[in-house]
């Protein structure tokens, strides 16, 4: 049986090794990867119930964190009420389950409950193939471009040009 609910201080050395799982395949496949992230951005995402995952089998099978602010990286479009998703990294044992698909519609529930009229998402390097598979869930692909301004974000943001990808809350 398949379970959404947010994480919890007991799942973080999980989600670390997702992480690092995520963070050694971002590298092979030669794109941008994901910097350490610090214990304490864990912590606090927990705290604040903006770190959720999937549960299959009693077994963490998905990750990801939520924003209801983003200004940083998009700017002007941060005022018009959306979740950001950040950070999908999906178990290995759990591959090929589709959970974008999974994620995306718990977000248009989400973003239904919670008054949002998009769902957004980025990534950083030009992914081709990352992005014809946010595509396939609806995301408009919105280009790419260097932030101006990285202060506060994860170090990886240094790195190239942010992909943007918007898609409406599905009512």
């Amino acid at each position: 049986m398949q379970e959404i609910k947010n994480s919890e201080l007991k799942d973080v050395p999980k989600i670390f090794e997702l992480y690092r799982t995520a963070t050694t395949y971002m590298k092979s496949k030669n794109q941008v990867a994901w910097p350490k992230f610090s214990p304490e951005l864990i912590d606090t995402e927990i705290k604040e119930k903006r770190q959720w995952k999937i549960l299959l089998e009693d077994q963490i099978a998905c990750i990801w964190v939520t924003a209801l602010d983003d200004e940083l990286i998009w700017g002007e479009k941060n005022n018009t009420p959306a979740v950001y998703l950040h950070r999908i990294a999906t178990n290995p044992d759990f591959r090929g389950q589709n959970f974008v698909k999974k994620i995306v519609a718990w977000a248009d529930n989400y973003g239904n409950e919670n008054n949002l009229t998009y769902i957004r998402m980025d990534t950083v390097g030009l992914n081709k193939g990352l992005i014809k598979h946010y595509q396939k869930f609806g995301f408009d692909f919105l280009g790419a471009e260097k932030l101006k301004n990285t202060t506060g974000l994860p170090d990886h943001y240094k790195e190239g040009k942010v992909c943007l990808f918007e898609r409406a809350v599905q009512k």
